[in-house]
Formats: structure tokens, C-alpha cells, sequence
């Protein structure tokens, strides 16, 4: 009971930890938040930070995943709610974009995740946070016809990286149109992928 007690308290602390830190790093940015911030604002020691998370990198990684894990888990819902599978490729890759334009996932997800991270890394959680679903979606369209015959990876990569260097773009720029603009957009890029109803 009592070992039970102190899993519980310790999950506890590290929810409050990331929580903390989210919040932080979404204000002020990753550079700006020093880990005494941190702590203080968790009501921990620095001792229980190092216990969770071997250094403030460590600790931003965590609340990184847990954005991209919110995003992905936002797509998938939107996605789902829809029955017709070209449908839900659409409404997943606007879900996405959309869900970018959240100042919290912008600053953190966008702007210091690549940053704080380096490239290599972030593409790689990237790619494990959202790829494999792209990839998912577009296999099952071209099984069912819906997309020509065509080596899926390959699309996979382009549509992520036009969707990501969109959600990028959507977080540095102040035009108000923006978003709605880059909706239509993708979804000329995404009918032009689309195989041509027979006649």
C-alpha cells in the first residue's frame, strides 16, 4: 500500500512538473525558463526535478511528446468522426493545421522544438507522432482505389513536409487569412493526389 502511495505521489510530481513547465516554456520560451523557475513554480525540489528528468532538455523532450501526442490524438477524433475514408484524410490533415495554429503548440511544437532539439530529432518525433497515421491513411486509400497505385512512402513524406513547412509558416506570420488560405490550398494539393472520378 504505502509503495502504491508513493508511485501515485511520484506520477503526481511529475505531472506537475510537465504541467509547470508547459506552461512556461509556452510564455516565455524555452531559453528564457531557467529550471529554479521550474521548480518553484512546481513546488518541488531540484532534487525531485532530477529524480523525473536528467536535465531541462530532458524535461522539454517530455512536454514536447505530450503536445505532438494531444495533436495526434486531436487529428484521429476529427478523423474518425468522419465514415468515408477520403473524408477523413482530409478533415485529419486539416485537423492538423489547425490544431498548429494554438499559440502553446506553436511556441513549443514549432518555434523550440526544432530549435532546442535540432532538426534530425524533431522530424524523427514528428515522424513517430503523426507519419505512421499519414501513412496508415494513405495505404488504405490506395488499396481501396480512391489514390492511384503508387509507393505510399514517398507521398507520405511530401504531403508531412508541405503540412509541416505550412504549420511553421501559419506560426510566424500575423495575417489573419492565413489559416483559411492554407486550408484551401491543401485541399487543392490534396484532390490533385486523388484519382480522377471515371467518366
Amino acid at each position: 500500500m504505502a509503495g502504491s502511495l508513493r508511485t501515485q505521489q511520484r506520477e503526481q510530481t511529475r505531472r506537475t512538473m510537465l504541467h509547470e513547465s508547459r506552461r512556461l516554456f509556452a510564455t516565455k520560451g524555452y531559453a528564457a525558463v531557467g529550471l529554479s523557475e521550474i521548480v518553484a513554480a512546481a513546488g518541488v525540489t531540484k532534487g525531485a526535478l532530477y529524480h523525473n528528468f536528467d536535465s531541462k532538455l530532458a524535461l522539454f523532450r517530455a512536454v514536447l511528446e505530450d503536445i505532438q501526442s494531444e495533436v495526434g490524438d486531436r487529428v484521429a477524433a476529427a478523423a474518425d468522426a468522419e465514415s468515408d475514408p477520403w473524408t477523413q484524410l482530409v478533415t485529419g490533415c486539416e485537423t492538423f493545421l489547425t490544431a498548429c495554429t494554438a499559440p502553446e503548440t506553436q511556441r513549443i511544437m514549432l518555434i523550440d522544438g526544432p530549435a532546442v532539439l535540432g532538426w534530425q530529432e524533431w522530424r524523427a518525433m514528428d515522424a513517430a507522432a503523426s507519419a505512421r497515421h499519414l501513412t496508415e491513411a494513405l495505404t488504405s486509400l490506395v488499396d481501396a482505389g480512391v489514390i492511384p497505385p503508387q509507393p505510399v512512402v514517398p507521398l507520405t513524406h511530401l504531403l508531412s513536409g508541405a503540412m509541416n513547412e505550412a504549420a511553421l509558416w501559419l506560426a510566424s506570420t500575423s495575417d489573419p487569412g492565413a489559416l483559411p488560405d492554407t486550408l484551401a490550398s491543401l485541399r487543392r494539393i490534396l484532390e490533385a493526389v486523388r484519382t480522377a472520378p471515371v467518366r
